[in-house]
């Protein structure tokens, strides 16, 4: 697979796991945006899916698959912080809601946020 492959399918297996948190999750029906396919999500979306993909993926195998013990709201507060680095580095001047320290998010999110961490955590 070339490193362009496996980026992309980084960032679907990322993608997959935060529309299925988002359908569970979300209080009544996710807005269009939230549960999108891969095909029509953003570019620098896509680009942040397959990075935070990456960072959890690499924090995992560093920690020698330790990350198991961690609690849920750890493995949320990772992928959120990961996501959050990368809204800067793909948006000048964000909303603040876009870059949300945990406490702020919505119990949704954060609850999406881990089952992304454990999702990513199972296939490394």
């Amino acid at each position: 697979m070339r490193k362009g492959d496996s980026m992309n399918e980084d960032g679907r297996i990322f993608r997959e796991a935060w529309i299925t948190g988002a359908k569970k999750h979300f209080p009544g029906e996710p807005k269009p945006g939230y549960i999108a396919p891969w095909d029509e999500t953003p570019e620098w979306e896509r680009q942040s899916a397959a990075a935070v993909y990456g960072q959890v993926r690499d924090f995992v195998q560093v920690s020698g698959g330790q990350t198991a013990k961690l609690s849920r709201e750890q493995k949320g507060r990772f992928v959120a912080l990961c996501w959050i680095a990368q809204i800067h580095k793909h948006i000048e001047d964000p909303k603040a809601g876009y870059v949300a320290d945990w406490d702020a998010l919505p119990k949704w999110q954060q609850e999406t946020d881990a089952d992304i961490f454990e999702h990513i955590e199972q296939t490394v």
